[in-house]
């Protein structure tokens, strides 16, 4: 990979909180026995496709992938497409290597940061065929909606770093927030609504219900998903 000279990161405000809890056996073999293949390690480089995957393929990033079952899935079901996913929690992170070294998984990789910096700094721009948010934090209290993703400036970074076409794809089980990000994306220098101005997209084929998505439709709880696409 291409070396860069260290940076200073600037502070902001944070998105996520760390928390942990003690590794199963299945993470704690995840770690030992598959990290170091899934792992990326970005720190002053840059993402070079035949470097990580060994070739150039359309290149989706889930940010807060969570436990990874269904960025698991989701790469299982599109060996045509390469996939990495960054997540803070190191049960997740964990997790997630014991299950795509257990399936022999080659177009997943993984990072452990703050998804913002690792966007910034990492991924070159017109880089990204996609980027999925699903189900993050949703900060509830009004005073903690500054700490949400979906922000304004945020959006602008993934213009960045989206190829032009490249699609922005967020879900959410909280109703306050699905609208919330409408909005923002809405009036989002760039973007266009896939599914029609002001308008909630049905779910894709391609994203997996997850068991907590169907324990809640079976509670009557409503989902929402938005895409958007980078115009330019």
């Amino acid at each position: 990979m291409t070396e860069l000279a260290p940076q200073e990161y600037p502070r902001r405000i944070m998105t996520f909180m760390r928390r942990s809890s003690a590794f199963t056996v299945s993470q704690q073999k995840g770690i030992d026995e598959y990290g170091e293949y899934y792992f990326l390690e970005p720190q002053h480089q840059v993402f070079d496709p035949q470097t990580v995957f060994g070739r150039v393929a359309p290149l989706t990033v889930e940010v807060g992938f969570g436990m990874g079952f269904s960025l698991i899935d989701m790469a299982l079901a599109a060996p045509e497409r390469d996939f990495i996913g960054i997540e803070i929690h190191p049960n997740g992170l964990a997790q997630i290597c014991f299950e795509a070294g257990e399936r022999q998984l080659t177009n997943l990789r993984v990072m452990d940061g703050d998804a913002l910096l690792m966007l910034e700094n990492y991924f070159s721009n017109n880089s990204i065929d996609t980027v999925q948010l699903y189900f993050a934090d949703p900060w509830p209290k009004k005073k903690h909606h500054k700490r949400r993703f979906v922000q304004t400036h945020n959006m602008q970074l993934i213009r960045q770093k989206l190829k032009v076409g490249g699609v922005f794809h967020a879900a959410t089980d909280w109703e306050h927030y699905a609208h919330w990000m409408l909005e923002i994306l809405e009036q989002s220098e760039g973007f266009k609504n896939l599914t029609g101005k002001e308008q909630f997209a049905p779910r894709p084929d391609y994203r997996p219900l997850t068991k907590f998505e169907v324990r809640g439709h079976n509670l009557g709880h409503g989902v929402w998903d938005v895409l958007f696409t980078k115009e330019a």
